[in-house]
């Protein structure tokens, strides 16, 4: 291997050598800066992907924004197949959209996409079974796709489905939930998944409690404690020790404003957060680990709207989405699960 000879390096004309500076004071015509700021926004990310949704038919577009800035959602490109109800997992380069309702049939294809550019999605593998979620949770490696679903007509299921980002194929088995629910909230920190809330097979009874997972292993969902109030189909997001349960619906033709939250580390019942600017169900969140993004919901909406995750307090106006959506799926390359 050759020498680099920094001593030896000079301009064009052979006057002099290189600039070296700090990092804010560089100030010469040529050189390298060294990257600055919070981590989680360096080489592009905290970019915000919300895809599939009814609106009112089944739905394949995606669409994105920066979660850290306020403003409209941008055109991203197209899933394969158009679905509603599909559940979004992401590390911090690829994002996954699995499941949902194609319609009245269980669907079972989990497609991907490379979060920092926009374009199509492409085919990753099949789910176990078919599942109508909106959240899901992950940790920088392993995405979990389902955990339990049903589409009518077919059965409602405790299953808890596992991919490995890096790597293409189908879900794997990890375990069950605690009861058989579906729609439930999904949030994680990089050690935990939470599942709160959801409705039951009947659809007429929505449920408040809380489960959770230890997502490098496998094994069965666990008691966490309960939401302040009923609820399924609302927004999961967290930072890497706060999970936020965001709206929802109380039974399948009410929906709430209330966001509750809990420490993902610990067990409980959920504390109140505060209230979204309208009550909502269907929806879905991104969010970073400084903010939560309330997207859409029912019926059809295109408001957004946010809060900051380490504080509480009402939601604040973020802008819109292209159109409106409900029953969607979001997800983003900084959330809760892939750490600070």
């Amino acid at each position: 291997m050759s020498e680099f000879r920094i001593d030896q390096i000079t301009n064009q004309s052979g006057s002099r050598g290189p600039d070296i500076a700090g990092i804010t004071t560089f100030s010469a015509t040529s050189g390298m800066l060294m990257p600055s700021g919070p981590t989680e926004y360096r080489g592009g990310r905290g970019r915000g992907v919300v895809a599939a949704g009814v609106s009112p038919g089944q739905n394949n577009t995606m669409q994105y924004i920066t979660i850290a800035t306020t403003g409209n959602a941008t055109d991203f490109g197209d899933l394969i197949t158009a679905s509603g109800y599909k559940r979004g997992t992401a590390s911090s380069t690829r994002g996954l959209y699995g499941g949902g309702w194609e319609p009245a049939a269980s669907a079972t294809d989990i497609e991907y996409i490379t979060i920092s550019s926009t374009g199509t999605a492409f085919d990753f593998g099949q789910c176990i079974g078919g599942s109508q979620a909106s959240n899901g949770c992950s940790d920088s490696t392993r995405g979990i796709v389902c955990a339990g679903g049903v589409v009518p007509g077919n059965p409602v299921t405790k299953t808890i489905e596992y991919v490995t980002f890096s790597s293409l194929g189908d879900a794997s088995a990890f375990g069950d939930l605690a009861t058989l629910i579906f729609e439930s909230i999904g949030f994680g920190s990089p050690t935990r998944g939470i599942f709160a809330g959801g409705y039951v097979p009947t659809l007429t009874t929505t449920v408040n409690t809380i489960q959770y997972i230890t997502i490098s292993t496998l094994g069965d969902a666990q008691d966490f404690g309960d939401l302040t109030v009923i609820r399924g189909n609302g927004g999961g997001a967290s930072s890497t020790t706060r999970g936020l349960a965001i709206a929802g619906g109380t039974t399948p033709n009410a929906n709430t404003d209330v966001i509750d939250y809990v420490t993902i580390s610990s067990f409980g019942d959920a504390q109140d957060f505060g209230n979204l600017t309208e009550s909502t169900r269907g929806t879905c969140s991104v969010n970073s680990t400084v903010r939560a993004v309330r997207t859409g919901g029912y019926v059809t909406q295109t408001t957004m709207d946010y809060v900051t995750i380490a504080s509480t307090g009402n939601a604040t106006d973020f802008g819109d989405l292209r159109t409106g959506l409900r029953h969607m799926a979001g997800l983003s390359d900084v959330h809760g699960g892939l750490g600070d």
